[in-house]
């Protein structure tokens, strides 16, 4: 007896399972049942498992029997004359869902040709097995699959077109490729799909080294191809403001804010402001400009506000453009929100052309970042007169065996000269053989390589150096976000220690590590410079080694415990430090500082 499980839960037991599983597949195939129930019979287990549950993974594909497709050109051709539908061929059991627990029974066929008497189903399309941008990726039948992965995410993170309506939306930090260019090497799922929405650009590509600037998946890129617009990109930022209103009924005020404001700036960062206090478009602005004036009322309301003098002082909230940041006034937007309140957003423009640190990427998973920048009369160059647009380190092929990027750049090569696309779709593209042959017959050498020469003292490289013409796309990464520096800046009110994060202005935190580093280097100075962010001069009463405070009126510290008569000294330490004392005294704790001579 076999236990039947539906959805997981066992609802009885059958005599016979194969002809159990055999009859509810035929019924299924012919209309009689849901077409949404998958059946596999486990040998193993001596058990069914039925499932008719939501949200399970199935695909199409067409039945086979006996090694014959049910889909025979005579329905392929009422297809193509709309006599029949997509659904017309689910009805008649000519193709059918399949979920993950039924594959374990059936043997896939990827082409026509592979069939035989054993395979039970038939694939419609081989490239039907990956996602859509899995299928973009030109020839990945030629590469790993953990390098066909990387590629597929890589194009998720590309910049180009993301949207057609982007003037119309105001996404975060959102990134637009100036020039988007069609591939010369495509796969079919764009013409499902259209071409509209590209993200990268087609350029030469020469694999060598240069001087080891392309080491480590970097790579070099000439200035000329960035000078013509290679890898430029707009990056916009959105702003916003709302005027909320508070109990009591008190509002923000969107306005300049006057100098009696609480937390005031400078009249610089306010320069762009018009009356009503909303910059206006096309302003030129830097990190700390303020784009939205507002202030707030004071957070003590109520009982307090009689007693306090700085409760009626307003707070200013202005909008300020992150610290770092720069662009222009792009778009001024006035509206409500959700609650009713006047809502105030503005979009900001940048224009970024790529820089050292800024990650590129192909269609394969061969990611690096731009090492250098190299004058277009130090570029090598072939005999033709060719400089190649990006030089690829060769050290990146051998161990990830990325062949599909070596036929791709071929393809490429092909499709410039012979002025046309080259189909890459996987399995069913143009052969590799093929296009070599048109390469030889276009007056290059079949397998790419050319005579190259070195731009800076013309000497003919001794080796023949692979040229071809790649796809490369910009990633979203870029140096201009990651960059973090500063000397002086903001201090967190309790530890006086230098705030945390970019946007805060933050400092860098030096670890142990760094400080051994530092120390092997011999800059144990550099240590104690680094380490004194928190710096204070604190009094301490030689007597009893408690901390002594400071009488600003008489000029001079005295000590609590033992009064004026004691010797107080002062010392150098971290508010850290000081603030651990102070914890310690809260929890009841007597500590003593027994003071030395320092030598």
């Amino acid at each position: 007896m076999s236990d039947v499980f539906l959805d997981g839960k066992l609802i009885g037991t059958i005599e016979n399972p194969k002809v159990f599983v055999d009859s509810l597949i035929t019924a299924r195939r012919e209309g009689k049942i849901s077409n949404f129930l998958n059946v596999n019979y486990d040998k193993n287990l001596d058990s069914i498992d039925i499932f008719l549950e939501k949200n399970r993974i199935r695909r199409p594909l067409i039945i086979v029997n006996k090694g014959i497709p049910l889909l025979t050109n005579d329905i392929k051709e009422r297809l193509k004359n709309g006599e029949l539908s997509w659904d017309d061929l689910v009805m008649q059991g000519i193709i059918e869902y399949l979920d993950t627990s039924e594959e374990e029974r059936v043997l896939i066929a990827l082409n026509e040709k592979d069939l035989t008497e054993k395979h039970t189903h038939l694939e419609i399309n081989p490239v039907a097995i990956f996602s859509i941008c899995s299928s973009l990726v030109p020839y990945s039948n030629f590469t790993p699959s953990a390098r066909f992965n990387i590629g597929s995410k890589s194009q998720k993170q590309s910049v180009g077109i993301y949207a057609l309506n982007y003037l119309n939306r105001l996404d975060t930090s959102t990134n637009l490729l100036h020039y988007p260019q069609i591939p010369i090497t495509h796969s079919f799922t764009e013409e499902i799909f259209g071409d509209k929405k590209n993200s990268g650009q087609n350029v030469v590509i020469a694999i060598m080294n240069y001087d080891g600037y392309n080491i480590e998946d970097s790579i070099v890129i000439s200035k000329a191809s960035i000078d013509r617009g290679f890898g430029r990109i707009s990056h916009y930022r959105p702003y916003s403001a709302e005027r909320l209103r508070y109990p009591g009924g008190q509002v923000d005020q969107v306005c300049i804010p006057d100098k009696e404001t609480e937390g005031y700036g400078t009249e610089q960062d306010y320069r762009f402001l018009n009356e009503d206090g909303i910059i206006y478009p096309e302003a030129e602005v830097t990190g700390g400009d303020v784009l939205i004036g507002k202030t707030s009322p004071p957070r003590f309301l109520g009982k307090l506000e009689s007693f306090s003098a700085a409760a009626n002082v307003r707070k200013d909230t202005s909008v300020k453009i992150r610290s770092g940041e720069k662009g222009l006034v792009t778009d001024v937007f006035l509206t409500e929100s959700i609650d009713g309140n006047a809502l105030i957003k503005i979009n900001t423009r940048d224009t970024r052309s790529p820089e050292i640190g800024d990650k590129f990427s192909s269609r394969h998973g061969q990611k690096g970042i731009l090492g250098y920048i190299v004058p277009v009369e130090d570029m090598p160059f072939t005999a033709s007169g060719i400089v190649p647009d990006i030089i690829f380190s060769p050290n990146g092929l051998p161990k990830r065996m990325t062949v599909n990027q070596l036929i791709e750049a071929l393809c490429g090569k092909v499709g410039s000269l012979a002025g046309r696309r080259i189909n890459g779709t996987a399995f069913q593209g143009e052969k590799p053989e093929d296009l070599r042959k048109e390469l030889l017959e276009l007056g290059f050498r079949e397998d790419g390589t050319e005579t190259m020469y070195d731009g800076r003292t013309g000497k003919q490289y001794e080796a023949r150096i692979f040229v071809g013409n790649i796809y490369y796309m910009r990633l979203k990464y870029q140096v201009a976000d990651k960059v973090q520096a500063r000397a002086r800046g903001p201090v967190q009110l309790l530890t006086r220690q230098p705030t945390e994060g970019k946007a805060k202005e933050g400092g860098l935190r030096l670890g142990e590590m760094e400080k051994e580093s530092l120390i092997g280097h011999g800059a144990s100075l550099l240590v104690k410079e680094r380490f004194s962010s928190d710096k204070t001069i604190e009094y301490v009463c030689e007597k009893c080694g408690d901390l002594a405070i400071f009488d600003r009126y008489k000029n001079k510290p005295f000590c609590l415990v033992c009064g004026e008569k004691s010797t107080i000294s002062p010392i150098e330490l971290s508010y850290a430090f000081k603030l651990f004392l102070d914890e310690l005294k809260s929890l009841g704790i007597k500590t003593k500082l027994e003071l030395k001579d320092k030598y």
